[in-house]
């Protein structure tokens, strides 16, 4: 059968442990590119090897960041990318749903989201919270926008957790994509260290949820219900744990659950924080224009 014509991205820094499995589920698509951000580790040889085109992104501090430059900047073949993390894993089933949708992109679609299964513990969740991501595309209708995030200490070089913008209509898919990450549980709390303090910069900023950022169905209603709502750390583990059934999950679905509850109540205390640290500079400049004032 003819190899699906999209052009898959996969951005990557040191990920020998997933790249294999991931760069092998892909198989049944026609372009898969590599975007390294100098790896110290075997993962561009690997990559190489696996057949996928390799390039080195040298992020220099300002926008665009890591995916819109792939929009920007990939000799791509194809219409439509679709975007794959390293510790992400496609299935037989979604390829094949993705080849059936592609005639939506032809008569104008802008994006579909990808939901996905998440490994976490070592056992794949049934239920709880379900990660959509918008991460197949019609390139030329589309882009991830600059969020005001660069003053974010601890941020890097990829967009945060934020849909692109896109022109035309989204829709969801049915079949999966497998999130399992093969380094420890300290990345995984590392990574979420960063994306919370993300997230904390833009609430101060009141930033979060950019109206311009695509959604399907009530998913953008539902997400600013949320954002006003007080108390989302045990918010959270409830919607996870009790409303979808992540009890099911056994200790997996709770600990997964207390995680998650967990980064909101992280989100809460930097915020906090970074409010009471503008507070005390506005204090001081204030009284700094005053003694100023009285020489």
């Amino acid at each position: 059968m003819q190899k699906i014509p999209v052009s898959v991205v996969v951005m990557t820094k040191n990920e020998e442990r997933n790249i294999a499995k991931c760069l092998k589920a892909l198989v049944e698509f026609d372009e898969v590119f590599v975007v390294d951000s100098n790896s110290t580790d075997a993962t561009c040889a690997m990559a190489t090897a696996l057949g996928a085109k390799v390039s080195n992104f040298q992020w220099n501090g300002k926008y665009p960041k890591k995916k819109q430059w792939c929009l920007e900047q990939l000799p791509f073949t194809h219409p439509v990318v679709l975007y794959v993390d390293a510790d992400e894993e496609m299935t037989p089933r979604l390829a094949a749903e993705i080849r059936e949708v592609l005639p939506r992109f032809a008569a104008g679609a802008g994006g579909a989201f990808v939901p996905f299964d998440y490994v976490f513990c070592g056992k794949k969740l049934e239920h709880g919270h379900r990660v959509y991501k918008l991460a197949l595309l019609a390139r030329d209708r589309s882009r991830f926008l600059d969020y005001d995030d660069l003053d974010v200490a601890h941020m890097w070089e990829v967009e945060g957790h934020y849909q692109p913008q896109v022109e035309g209509e989204t829709f969801a898919l049915r079949q999966r994509m497998v999130h399992n990450d093969h380094d420890s549980l300290y990345h995984y709390f590392d990574k979420h260290n960063r994306y919370s303090d993300w997230e904390a910069n833009l609430r101060t900023k009141g930033l979060m949820n950019d109206p311009r950022e695509a959604n399907v169905g009530a998913r953008a209603l539902l997400k600013r219900i949320f954002q006003a709502m007080p108390f989302k750390a045990p918010i959270s583990f409830l919607h996870s744990y009790v409303f979808r059934l992540g009890f099911l999950d056994g200790k997996a679905g709770y600990d997964y659950a207390v995680a998650r509850a967990m980064y909101y109540w992280q989100i809460r205390i930097k915020t906090e924080e970074i409010q009471k640290a503008r507070l005390a500079s506005a204090a001081a400049a204030r009284d700094d224009a005053v003694a100023g004032a009285a020489k």
